[in-house]
C-alpha cells in the first residue's frame, strides 16, 4: 500500500485527538458528578490505584476482569468473563507491575492495532475516504469509551480483523489461530467460522469439485476459530462440571436476561416498547432504555444493509452477532456489543453525504461525551 506512514500517521494522530478529548471529558465529569458505587469491589481494586481519572477506566466489568487477572475463576459467577483478556493483563501485569495500569495498556495497544487493520481490511475493497469515514464513525460512537477501558472490545476486534484480513490473504492458518484467540476473548468469535468458510468458498476459484481428503485439508484450519471456545467450555467442565456456565451465569448481572429460554427478537422489542412507555422519562433508566432499544434497531437495519453494501462473510458474523444477545431477551448492554457489529459501521463509512456524516458525527460525538461522563463516575450506560 503507497503511503502506508502517511495513513498510519493520520490513523495516530485522530486517536490521540480522541484520546486526549476523552480525558477531557472524564476529568471534567470528576470535578461536577458525584461518584455513584453500582458495582462491587471499586473500593479494594480501583480507588486504591490513585486519582479516579485513572481507576475510573476501570469501572463496571473491568473489576470482574482485574479479578480473574489476579486470582483466577474464584469469584463466583466470574465464568460469565472469556479469559484470553485477563490472561493478557496478568501476563502484562508481570512487566508493568501493577494490574489496572496492565489492562490499560492491552486495551489502548490492541486498539492502535484494531484501528490499523480495520482501516487495511476496508481498503481492500474499497477507498482510503471510505477508510477514514468509517474508523471516525467507530471512534465517536456513544460507547466508544470501551475501547479504552478494561473491557474486551479492542483486543477482541484486534483479532476479528487479524483473522479476516489473513483470510483474504488466504493465509488460512493464521486466520484460523487468530479466530480462536478471538472465541477464547468473546463468545461472539464462533460466528468467524461460518464467516471464514464463507470467505473460503468465495475465493475457491473455479474448482468447485474436491475430494473430501481435499475438501478436509482446506477448511480445517478454519476450524481452529472455534478452539478458543471448546478449551474454555472444556475448562469450565472441569474445574466447575458446567461446560456452559458461562452462559448459566449470564442471569446473575441483572438485565432480565434469560439463560434456560430462546427469546425471539419480536418479544424483545416488544418488551422495550412497554417499557418506554412505562418508565419515568425523567430517570436515568429511561436514557439507559432508549440508548438500548435505538441501538437494537438502529443495528438491526444496518446489519441487514451489510448483506448488500459489505462482503457476504462480513454481514454473516455482523448479523450472527446481533442476534446472539437478543436471544437472552433485552438489549442490555446493546449500546456496547454493537461496537464489534464492524459490517455495520463500514455500511456507515459508505454514505457519501457531508450532511448526514456531520449531523451523525455531532450527535455521536455529544452521546460519547455524556456516556464517558456517566461511565466514569460510575453510573450504568452499557
Amino acid at each position: 500500500m503507497r503511503k502506508e506512514p502517511g495513513k498510519l500517521k493520520w490513523i495516530l494522530g485522530v486517536l490521540v485527538l480522541w484520546r486526549v478529548a476523552l480525558l477531557a471529558i472524564a476529568a471534567y465529569a470528576i470535578s461536577s458528578l458525584p461518584f455513584k458505587p453500582s458495582f462491587p469491589y471499586w473500593e479494594t481494586l480501583l480507588e486504591p490505584n490513585g486519582h479516579p481519572l485513572f481507576w475510573s477506566w476501570g469501572n463496571f466489568d473491568g473489576v470482574h476482569y482485574l479479578t480473574i487477572a489476579m486470582h483466577g475463576y474464584s469469584a463466583q459467577f466470574t465464568q460469565a468473563f472469556f479469559p484470553l483478556y485477563p490472561l493478557a493483563i496478568r501476563y502484562t501485569q508481570t512487566f508493568v507491575g501493577n494490574y489496572l495500569a496492565s489492562g490499560l495498556l492491552v486495551s489502548h495497544a490492541a486498539l492502535v492495532i484494531t484501528l490499523i487493520l480495520f482501516y487495511k481490511l476496508i481498503r481492500l475493497d474499497w477507498g482510503q475516504t471510505t477508510a477514514k469515514r468509517t474508523l471516525i464513525f467507530l471512534l465517536l460512537f456513544p460507547t466508544a469509551y470501551s475501547f479504552v477501558s478494561v473491557y474486551t472490545e479492542s483486543l477482541f476486534l484486534m483479532m476479528v480483523f487479524g483473522s479476516l484480513f489473513a483470510a483474504r490473504k488466504k493465509s488460512w492458518w493464521i486466520a484460523g489461530i487468530l479466530g480462536g484467540l478471538a472465541s477464547a476473548t468473546r463468545i461472539f468469535g464462533v460466528f468467524l467460522l461460518p464467516a471464514l468458510l464463507i470467505e473460503w468458498y468465495v475465493q475457491r476459484g473455479k474448482k468447485t469439485v474436491f475430494t473430501f481428503s481435499e475438501l478436509f485439508l482446506a477448511v480445517l484450519p478454519i476450524f481452529l476459530s472455534i478452539s478458543g471456545l471448546v478449551g474454555y467450555m472444556y475448562y469450565l467442565n472441569k474445574s466447575f462440571q458446567d461446560p456452559l456456565l458461562f452462559l448459566h451465569a449470564q442471569p446473575v448481572f441483572g438485565a432480565g436476561r434469560s439463560a434456560d429460554k430462546l427469546i425471539l427478537l419480536y418479544q424483545v422489542f416488544w418488551r422495550y416498547v412497554k417499557m418506554i412507555a412505562t418508565v419515568d422519562p425523567k430517570t436515568l433508566v429511561y436514557y439507559t432504555v432508549f440508548l438500548e432499544a435505538a441501538s437494537g434497531i438502529l443495528f438491526l437495519v444496518l446489519s441487514i444493509i451489510a448483506f448488500r453494501r459489505t462482503r457476504l462473510s462480513y454481514a454473516i458474523f455482523g448479523i450472527l452477532s446481533y442476534l446472539l444477545p437478543t436471544l437472552t431477551g433485552t438489549f442490555s448492554s446493546m449500546p456496547r456489543y454493537v461496537l464489534v457489529l464492524f459490517p455495520c459501521f463500514i455500511v456507515l463509512g459508505k454514505i457519501k453525504s457531508p450532511i448526514f456524516q456531520r449531523v451523525w458525527w455531532v450527535a455521536s460525538a455529544i452521546l460519547l461525551a455524556v456516556n464517558t461522563a456517566l461511565f466514569v463516575r460510575g453510573y450504568w450506560v452499557a
